[in-house]
């Protein structure tokens, strides 16, 4: 008897939590976004030349306003192209603001503002615990606008010093995330939003129970507090070693891949690569400039070099006026954004 007891309190222990959640979804789903973009890359084909292509990208993201949307920061690398689309239908163009890569989150404004928008609110990721229930919306292989529940599993935090460029903070999951889902919204069971969807460890290629999404209270202080402009690149920064093989006169550099046409960096000048090739097991695109110093700030992965940056990097939303020292074709170079 009760055995029988305890298995009818679970039943509708379920019942009324399904219920629950059903109600937080309706409420917040408008506000979550599916991102459509268009990228140009560069490819290895069969011959064995590298080639120019376009690509279409696929992420979710959530409005915090009636312009200003959050999302994965690998959703938004260098789009040529960015629209979004609502569940009702609506699409509106947008442009990235701001993007932490490390961290995987970014900032990105509509062209317009979205009428009659709906928006959520960022909640205290500090205050959840292991084994809390979270629930994911988004548009996971294109299937919008979808919802997946489950469990808080870990945390995964990491500080290395004052910088933004090396901090990060995640939440395990085991709720379903797929293609599609990253930069979509994780909620708690008071619907407000406490990650920013960002990756999956797997085996297979598909989800086996392991999911990330980037902390809601550091997605606020960088992307509502610091405000770090985006560049318009895809840059990787060169080892030491790797700084000896493109024989650069310091110890590290940003290789610069690929470029947005209508970007900060674009207007300056900058050039991406053209060519494809594996360095040190990594697939990089090879050709383009390589930057040494932003002002007279040199670029080096020491922190205190890094934490210069940044505050370089906030300092643009007042003095937008800067100048880059490159590396091109062997040559010492200065450009300069007026």
């Amino acid at each position: 008897m009760k055995s029988k007891l305890i298995i009818i309190t679970f039943f509708f222990s379920f019942v009324l939590n399904a219920q629950d959640l059903s109600k937080i979804y309706e409420r917040v789903s408008p506000a979550v976004v599916a991102i459509l973009t268009q990228e140009k890359t560069i490819t290895t084909n069969q011959t064995n030349n590298s080639q120019k292509v376009s690509t279409n990208g696929l992420g979710s993201g959530f409005m915090i306003s009636n312009k200003l949307i959050v999302t994965a920061a690998h959703v938004v690398t260098v789009p040529e192209s960015l629209v979004v689309k609502f569940s009702d239908g609506e699409t509106i163009p947008a442009k990235v603001v701001s993007s932490y890569e490390s961290a995987d989150i970014a900032l990105i404004e509509l062209f317009r503002p979205k009428i009659n928008a709906v928006t959520v609110s960022f909640g205290d990721s500090d205050k959840m615990k292991i084994g809390q229930q979270i629930f994911v919306i988004g548009v996971p292989l294109g299937v919008g606008f979808s919802l997946s529940s489950g469990y808080i599993s870990a945390f995964k935090r990491q500080n290395l010093g004052k910088n933004p460029f090396t901090n990060t903070e995640f939440i395990q999951t085991d709720a379903a995330i797929n293609q599609g889902n990253s930069g979509g919204p994780m909620f708690n069971l008071e619907g407000e939003v406490i990650g920013i969807v960002s990756h999956i460890k797997s085996k297979t290629g598909g989800f086996d129970g392991i999911g990330y999404a980037s902390s809601s209270n550091l997605a606020a202080n960088l992307l509502l507090n610091n405000k770090m402009p985006w560049l318009g690149a895809d840059l990787y920064s060169l080892t030491a070693n790797e700084a000896k093989i493109f024989n650069l006169p310091q110890n590290s550099g940003l290789l610069v891949q690929r470029v947005v046409t209508l970007s900060i960096f674009g207007e300056m000048g900058i050039k991406g690569g053209d060519t494809e090739l594996v360095i040190n097991n990594k697939k990089l695109i090879v050709g383009g400039d390589i930057i040494l110093a932003f002002n007279d700030i040199k670029f080096e992965l020491t922190d205190e070099s890094l934490v210069k940056l940044a505050e370089f990097a906030k300092s643009l939303a007042v003095d937008p006026k800067f100048e880059v020292t490159i590396l091109r074709a062997g040559k010492i170079m200065t450009l300069k954004n007026n």
